[in-house]
């Protein structure tokens, strides 16, 4: 009867996880495609794009910090309700408004660029507000739903009830992804315009649940002053433990958001339109959902750092098998049922890497972060380890657009001349060379952190 209990969780606890599922759907739907949507219906080059993409993802990843208190303050659910409000008005923006600037004469549907001649307007950043709102309210939810997973745990499933956190997370993002190919292949480029009506779709259904059903018994923390927010705050920045590991750990994420920043233009620029990044993409998630309990289960008796450390060094094979597909040359493989490009079977190989170093990572994390919480400051805490992303974002995307712009350019800069462009592109894998050695400096680090507290608890310990 005891042994039931330890695997039995709150109502609040699945409630929390399935907006979760919800939510990823609704934000990748969208994000696996954004610069794609900022570029080819806003007219913005590589490295606007990557730029862009970046700050809203990494925006994504500081604000929790912030949002993650107030969210202790005013409730869960309040802050549930405000998160997919906002969500919910965003989505439908980036929808909205293209449709609003063509009524106003302002933009002129056409076949490889929606905004016609938008590149030299200021007409391109109108997007920009839109994004905070989504920005905003996606802010809210990285905090409190890993708090949630956090409050209705105990500490003995809690690592359990944060493999199931993350498998929803993964599932969401499967399902969001899968609809990207037959939008954007059925209604051209307007097909990126649509797809946000779907996540606008998703988002408010959360919205729907979370007002009707969604109910903790876990209240600590709310009602906090504001003084007793930023002393927290200010305990969490001052942890250099803590600090040191969101940036070895920064490492890992910006090789892993490549799949957003890089890999859609790389398979469709060197592989062709046919290409399939978004269903590409999908192969993380879905390795993540077939693998994550089952490492969890097998590094049970395994600290986390442990664990992470084992994910670290998988991560810069996955770079170099991304790399490959360029170096084998020719226009497809023969896999026996069907054909593929070498460049996108070597992607979706790199991929399938990618993911298993994510399940032996990203749980853990969030365990060995919600630990270092004091109770009813989990909301605040969860938040903060988030700021890997914040990090990995900025630097990633950036780095995604110089590289593209230098080693994998855009077809259409080239008006045609594709001899040009076949010698401008011809070293086109250099940009994932950059990723494993991104990716082998984080794995070497964590190493030499783990030694290093290791010592350091052991002597503590004795003293």
């Amino acid at each position: 009867m005891g042994t039931s209990n330890k695997v039995k969780f709150s109502k609040a606890f699945w409630i929390a996880n399935s907006v979760e599922l919800l939510e990823r759907a609704a934000y990748y739907g969208v994000f696996i495609v954004i610069t794609l949507y900022l570029s080819r219906i806003y007219g913005f080059s590589d490295m606007e794009a990557g730029m862009i993409s970046g700050l809203f993802s990494g925006g994504l990843y500081l604000l929790p910090t912030f949002t993650g208190a107030y969210a202790d303050k005013i409730g869960f659910k309040n802050a549930l309700l405000v998160a997919f409000s906002l969500l919910t008005i965003g989505y439908s923006g980036m929808a909205i408004l293209p449709a609003l600037l063509e009524n106003a004469g302002l933009a002129t549907y056409g076949h490889e660029v929606v905004f016609n001649g938008v590149e030299v307007s200021s007409i391109k950043w109108t997007i920009i507000p839109v994004m905070m709102i989504i920005m905003f309210g996606g802010s809210f939810i990285k905090s409190v739903i890993t708090g949630t997973v956090a409050k209705e745990t105990t500490n003995e499933n809690r690592a359990k009830g944060f493999s199931i956190f993350y498998m929803m997370v993964n599932f969401g993002a499967f399902s969001g992804k899968t609809l990207v190919k037959p939008l954007r292949e059925s209604m051209g480029d307007l097909g990126l315009i649509n797809l946000n009506y779907f996540s606008a779709g998703m988002t408010f259904v959360a919205f729907i649940l979370i007002l009707i059903f969604y109910k903790s018994t876990k209240n600590d923390g709310e009602g906090k002053s504001l003084k007793e927010i930023v002393e927290a705050l200010i305990r969490v920045v001052s942890n250099a433990r803590l600090i040191v590991l969101i940036l070895i750990v920064s490492g890992f994420w910006m090789v892993q958001h490549q799949l957003y920043a890089t890999m859609p233009k790389y398979v469709l620029r060197l592989a062709g339109e046919g290409a399939s990044p978004s269903w590409y993409a999908n192969v993380n998630p879905l390795v993540v959902v077939l693998t994550v309990g089952l490492v969890t289960s097998l590094m049970r008796g395994r600290s986390a750092l442990q664990s992470m450390t084992i994910g670290m060094f998988i991560m810069p094979f996955s770079a170099l098998f991304m790399a490959a597909g360029n170096l084998i040359g020719g226009d497809s493989i023969n896999l026996g049922l069907f054909q593929m490009h070498p460049v996108a079977f070597m992607m979706i190989v790199g991929i399938v890497f990618q993911g298993i170093a994510e399940s032996f990572i990203s749980p853990r994390f969030l365990e060995y972060f919600s630990f270092q919480a004091p109770k009813g400051e989990e909301g605040l805490y969860l938040g903060f380890s988030h700021l890997h992303s914040f990090f990995s974002s900025i630097l990633g995307f950036g780095l995604s657009g110089w590289l593209l712009g230098k080693y994998c350019p855009d077809p259409r800069l080239f008006g045609g001349r594709t001899a040009e462009w076949e010698a401008a592109s011809a070293n086109a894998h250099y940009i994932w060379f950059y990723f494993v050695a991104i990716a082998s400096v984080s794995a070497i680090a964590l190493v030499v952190y783990g030694k290093y507290y290791d010592k350091k608890d052991k002597t503590a310990e004795v003293v």
